[in-house]
């Protein structure tokens, strides 16, 4: 097992670079840079222009713009510099990355807590009134944006009398220290982000594993246990366990959709996490600060393929890591 691990580590080296290198051309791909918002400007000359282009090194090719990048990271750590906040990229993204991993973390916890028993219950009464009742909600989960499940919700709280609604946090509380009132505070605004964070991944989760005990539960391996006189609790418990492997595999790949997939969401409900920190580093050209949130994203993905492989043989004997 400690073999494996550390060979999935060290083949995630060279694929951060090659990723590095994906991330660099894409941002370079993009029209125009940092400098290109001042071009329209009247009170800047194109002599400032041209200054301001060569003190952000700007002005350098490509290929030394991105080595100078990958040669600060690998060196001392540094992501670069945040040309539209003036400051380390690295200190932007830790001070955001809290409440980032702290809503995506709850969002996931919000889907598993539900998906599971919804999707075993839809299967193990197929075509039943409740079964289709889930199925409709999974549905309208799946089909619903979730900034517009999110204005909705907004909506709704507005019409009962909600005087504060988005964020995390009433305004006499934003900045102010941690305290039992702040946290009553942060679970009455919770609940909205973890809903629409959750949504769309819950209705697919449970359809994913409503399917997946449809096919345990009619496997010959289900009919020998049941052939054997198992009581039908200890059945069904072995159907479910067998019905979890692919759902672990899924979870692998939850947190980086639920870091990247809720951008405008984020930007609805006003929550103080990377997604619309993201979207305005693009809208100003801040290369350094995109392509940090970009491989922030890979990393995130490889390190949760990993604990899902890892889960998987904890779970299921039969798989080996070798």
């Amino acid at each position: 097992m400690w073999s494996f691990i550390a060979r999935r580590l060290l083949i995630m080296i060279p694929m951060m670079f090659f990723i590095s290198v994906i991330c660099f051309v894409i941002t370079e791909l993009q029209p125009g840079d940092f400098i290109s918002q001042y071009l329209d400007n009247p009170r800047i000359s194109p002599a400032q222009i041209e200054l301001l282009r060569k003190n952000l090194g700007l002005d350098e090719p490509a290929y030394v713009r991105y080595w100078n990048w990958i040669k600060g990271i690998v060196t001392r750590g540094d992501f670069g510099y945040s040309f539209a906040f003036q400051r380390p990229v690295g200190e932007l993204i830790w001070e955001r990355m809290g409440w980032t991993v702290f809503v995506a973390l709850g969002a996931i916890v919000f889907q598993w807590i539900l998906a599971v028993p919804m999707g075993i219950y839809s299967a193990l009464h197929p075509y039943s009134f409740g079964d289709y009742s889930l199925t409709v909600i999974g549905f309208i989960g799946l089909s619903i944006p979730d900034f517009f499940l999110a204005l909705i919700l907004m909506y709704l709280m507005l019409q009962m009398g909600a005087t504060s609604v988005g964020g995390l946090f009433s305004p006499q509380f934003v900045g102010a220290p941690f305290s039992l009132e702040k946290l009553v505070d942060l679970l009455k605004h919770l609940w909205i982000p973890l809903i629409v964070v959750g949504m769309s991944g819950l209705a697919g989760l449970m359809r994913v594993m409503r399917g997946n005990m449809l096919d345990v539960i009619s496997s010959p391996f289900v009919t020998s246990l049941r052939a054997h006189g198992l009581d039908e609790k200890t059945v069904k418990r072995h159907a479910i366990k067998n019905a979890l492997n692919p759902m672990v595999s899924i979870a692998g790949t939850e947190l980086p959709n639920v870091f990247s997939g809720t951008i405008i969401a984020a930007i609805v409900l006003n929550l103080p996490t990377m997604g619309p920190f993201f979207y305005n580093a693009l809208l100003n050209h801040d290369q350094y600060l995109v392509m940090t949130f970009l491989m922030f994203i890979a990393i995130i993905t490889q390190i949760g393929n990993l604990f899902a492989d890892i889960a998987l043989a904890v779970l299921d004997p039969r798989i080996r890591m070798s």
